[in-house]
């Protein structure tokens, strides 16, 4: 049997805020767009730089997430598949596009998002305490880390 893939992994920029649609049966949709960058330099020794840009899309509960925790901007990770979709438009011309269908996206700042730098919290609090006792410490980093019934495994965007 032959073997095929079909996946997709980018990190990028959003160009423009995400935009959340329901279909008729109250399934989430997600759609944005992100931008990836390449630079190089030529045989001449000339910087050259190009931009792609990309539409992704989400469905369900990842839908709903990206439309939450991103905005224009943001630096994510996405991860999915390639999928070409097409259409008579409403002058006649048949037209096509191709999607970025993801099913994973990590978030790559923190801009202005307390959730997004929670994961990667625990090195800041140690970092933050001030010199003292142990016990100290331990209060000091049990004060602002949130504890496991402050944070709902729904609000975790992964």
């Amino acid at each position: 049997m032959a073997r095929s893939l079909n996946k997709v992994q980018l990190i990028g920029n959003l160009t423009r805020d995400p935009e959340l649609k329901y279909t008729p049966t109250g399934t989430a949709v997600c759609t944005f767009s992100l931008a990836t960058n390449r630079s190089w330099t030529t045989d001449s020794g000339e910087k050259r730089e190009e931009s792609d840009f990309h539409r992704i899309v989400a469905w369900r509960k990842l839908a709903e997430i990206c439309s939450q925790f991103l905005t224009k901007g943001r630096k994510v990770y996405v991860e999915g598949r390639l999928t070409t979709r097409s259409w008579t438009a409403q002058d006649g011309q048949q037209k096509s596009i191709t999607e970025i269908v993801i099913d994973d996206m990590i978030l790559l700042d923190n801009k202005g998002n307390a959730l997004a730098g929670a994961h990667s919290g625990s090195d800041d609090h140690a970092a933050s305490v001030e010199d003292g006792s142990k016990e100290e410490k331990e209060k000091k980093s049990k004060k602002q880390a949130p504890s496991e019934e402050e944070v709902a495994p729904d609000d975790i965007p992964f």
